[in-house]
């Protein structure tokens, strides 16, 4: 949000100082595939594989990289604490299971978002029986916060919810 003091855009042309070649080793960073590390907080049922961290590239404020869930496979319940999360779909179907009993459910396919809000107990299930869901994933936050929640006893029959978005109401 904008206010007086800070636009919603600069205008200003102005760099910030840096030593020479700094902008070469601190500025942007491309991470291979080939490199992500899965040496990050895990959640059965899944593989997630950290790129982008504090540890890595020095970031601050988020953390990113990616989720694989094997075909028919679902993850345990769990939540990422003081943490918001987005996932993108790039391939498969991701059935997403939330609530107290996980008692909600929607479908999210190739090209879509899920936005979790902290604290909210969730599981990813791969909806499809014979292909490999793949997500993109990114925290607000550097840390890799998972809290699996093994007691969770979930609802047998979830209800499902259609999104609306509050800004364009159809």
């Amino acid at each position: 949000m904008s206010t007086p003091d800070t636009p919603a855009c600069s205008t200003s042309t102005q760099i910030p100082p840096a030593p020479p070649d700094a902008w070469k080793t601190t500025g942007v960073r491309v991470i291979p595939s080939t490199s992500l590390d899965a040496n990050t907080a895990q959640t059965p049922g899944m593989d997630r594989a950290a790129a982008i961290n504090l540890a890595r590239v020095g970031a601050q404020k988020l953390w990113a990289g990616t989720v694989h869930i094997h075909p028919d496979a679902k993850t345990g319940a769990h939540h990422h604490g003081h943490l918001e999360s987005v996932i993108y779909v790039v391939k498969g179907r991701a059935r997403m299971r939330w609530g107290e009993h996980l008692e909600f459910t929607a479908e999210a396919g190739p090209g879509d978002f899920i936005f979790v809000p902290p604290y909210v107990p969730h599981q990813e299930i791969n909806a499809s029986a014979d292909e490999t869901l793949e997500c993109v994933l990114v925290r607000s936050d550097s840390e890799a916060v998972a809290v699996n929640l093994p007691d969770l006893e979930p609802v047998e029959r979830p209800e499902g919810v259609r999104w609306v978005d509050p800004t364009h109401p159809s």
